[in-house]
This record gives C-alpha cells, structure tokens and sequence, in this order.
C-alpha cells in the first residue's frame, strides 16, 4: 500500500506564504501604528504576536510531507517538510519482518508515529515520524496495513 500527502505541498506552501506575508505586514502596521497612527495603543503588540504564534504553530506541529510504501518486502518511511533546510528529512527503509510494533500518538492536534524494529545491536530501536498533516481516513489506512504487517510477523514466529 501507498499512502502520500505529497500532493498538499503547494497548499502548505500557500499557507506558509500567507503566514510570512501576515508576520511582514503586522510588523509593518505595528510600527506605523506606533510612530504615526497611535490608535491601537498596547493592543498593536497582538499585529505581531498572533502571527508569528500561528507561524510556530505551524512548523512546530511537524514535517509536513509524509510518504509510506508497503509494496514488496521492505517498508518506505519519508518525512520532510516543505522548506528543505528548516528540517532534516527522514527516509528508513527496511525489511517487513523487522518490524515488531507500532503506536498512534495523538495529543491535540499533533499526531506521531512510533515505528519499533528489531535491530541487531540494540535489539530494538524506535523511528519516530511526524504525522499531523495526514488526515484521518490517511491515518486509519496507515494503521490497517501496519496492523497486517504486524500480524504476519507474528503468525510467523508463532
């Protein structure tokens, strides 16, 4: 199974533009406000405040783009975010039968994927991946094939 949220990357980079341009104009606007207009008083620290909250919010919540591919005998695990150089983006690959379990975590709005897999010199070791930008029919498939997964490699070692 393939399941890809690559195709909103231009959606995201809108609302990153839209953001940045909210962040300049508030910027712009607070100062005006302070050296001409004197109108909103205390209140113009909210034009630059709620925007860069917002912009935080937004980078903060995770990688943006998030790839999986179930096909063949390995799983694809890709996570990157839409500006290259804000985050390193992380690719894992390896065979099905290493994987021993995983786990949803959703806090808020923020979702994360805990992917454990059989290692040679740890005995395990946790991928960590950053799925907030998925929907939830995007999450429920992600879970359906790595519960299938899963399973099998049970049914194997049983």
């Amino acid at each position: 199974m393939r399941l890809s949220n690559r195709n909103k990357a231009s959606v995201y980079n809108f609302v990153n533009t839209l953001l940045l341009i909210a962040v300049a104009l508030g910027i712009v606007v607070f100062f005006a406000d302070r050296h001409r207009l004197k109108a909103l008083g205390d209140e113009s620290y909210l034009l630059i405040i709620v925007p860069v909250v917002i912009l935080l919010a937004f980078h903060l919540n995770g990688r943006q783009i998030f790839e999986y591919d179930s096909d063949g005998e390995a799983l694809n695990f890709k996570n990157r975010n839409i500006i290259p150089f804000l985050n390193k983006p992380l690719y894992d690959e390896f065979p099905k039968y290493k994987l021993i379990k995983y786990e949803v975590i959703c806090i808020f709005f923020i979702k994360r994927l805990y992917v454990t897999v059989s290692s040679k010199n740890n005995g395990s070791t946790v991928l960590k991946y950053q799925i907030s930008y998925l929907t939830q029919k995007e999450v429920n498939n992600l879970k359906f094939s790595l519960n299938k997964v899963v399973k099998a490699n049970k049914e194997k070692k049983d």
